[in-house]
């Protein structure tokens, strides 16, 4: 029997440990406070993320970070982004030396602008840094818990290692793909958050689908741009990680970041709905991240230039609205001609 542990007990990585587990695979849970590991082993299902989806038998849940992790053939790591380090960090004397290191969680460290599989490759051993992958793809934890069909891409730079981690996730209602692009599914995964923040807002508002297919595709342009600066393959941003995630978290109602954008149109405050929510909302540390980084590559990205000044600097959001649409007409490809052909 394989053994795999999961780092972070959030909506996404008790998913995937219930994916693991129905498997067939010994899985550990890793949860950090030892009350809400007890409740959720006595209970048998993560009640704060995702109630009424129950554990199977090969799940147990921890507080053991060794447990968790030691003589484990894949360890996933599903924890928010700006708490990717300490846990990696935490984690990495236990990894056995053949260890491929899953990463689920998306988004960007704010302080050094780094992608996920940037911070793990920096807190572990130098022979496991190319035992690093990155998993994304439109996966909305619930659809995947009850067994819906759904699809992923994983990445790595070693394709062997993207295999391996390909054949352990993969199920009948789990299909997995591979990729050598980590930069792409990586960035991704964390800009489509952006997006998703003002497609909430347009649905919140009642701007319709046409302003909302264009918004997406606007803000799809935008995550290609960025990824092309830092190197990334511009076809990874049509695929699963890019517009698949793009589609899934702008239209769901069990997004996160749409949920946020849609409160924000009601007049709520920021802060008062991230004080109200369980999950982190991980396209509002994005945003700050993401801008820095365009600024940093001389990108243009009108539309996360605009939504940081509503989060960060008191703009209207209306007014953002107007100055979108009164840019300067362009043509579409503006800034793409001659990486991904004319």
């Amino acid at each position: 029997m394989r053994r795999v542990g999961v780092i972070g007990t959030g909506a996404w990585g008790t998913t995937l440990a219930i994916v693991l587990a129905n498997k067939g695979f010994e899985t550990t849970l890793w949860e950090h406070q030892t009350e809400r590991a007890e409740e959720m082993e006595r209970a048998r299902e993560n009640r704060a993320f995702l109630p009424d989806i129950p554990f199977p038998f090969s799940l147990r849940v921890t507080t053991n970070i060794h447990e968790a992790v030691a003589g484990r053939e894949l360890v996933l790591v599903v924890t928010p982004s700006q708490r990717l380090r300490e846990n990696v960090r935490a984690i990495s004397p236990h990894l056995t030396p053949d260890a491929i290191v899953l990463c689920g969680s998306k988004g960007l460290e704010i302080g050094s602008l780094k992608r996920m599989s940037e911070v793990i490759s920096e807190e572990l051993p130098e022979g496991l840094r190319e035992r690093i992958a990155a998993l994304g793809g439109p996966n909305l934890a619930r659809e995947v818990a009850r067994g819906l069909p759904s699809a992923a891409v994983i990445a790595a730079n070693d394709r062997a290692v993207a295999e391996a981690a390909r054949e352990t996730l993969n199920t009948a209602t789990f299909r997995v793909y591979t990729s050598n692009d980590v930069v792409g599914v990586e960035l991704g995964g964390a800009l489509k958050n952006i997006i998703a923040l003002g497609a909430g807002a347009n649905d919140g508002w009642g701007y319709g689908d046409n302003a909302k297919a264009a918004f997406m595709t606007r803000g799809l342009a935008e995550m290609a741009r960025l990824g092309i600066a830092c190197g990334a393959n511009p076809l990874t941003f049509v695929g699963l990680a890019g517009m698949g995630d793009l589609i899934a978290t702008c239209a769901s109602p069990l997004s996160r970041n749409r949920y946020v954008g849609l409160e924000m149109a009601k007049g709520r405050k920021l802060d008062d709905v991230l004080a109200g929510m369980k999950s982190v909302a991980e396209g509002v540390t994005t945003t700050k991240a993401a801008h820095k980084l365009a600024q940093h590559y001389g990108i243009e990205m009108p539309i996360t230039r605009t939504i940081h000044a509503i989060l960060f600097e008191g703009m209207n959001p209306r007014q953002g609205v107007i100055e979108l649409m009164l840019r300067d007409p362009k043509d579409e490809l503006e800034g793409m001609r001659g990486i991904i052909g004319s």
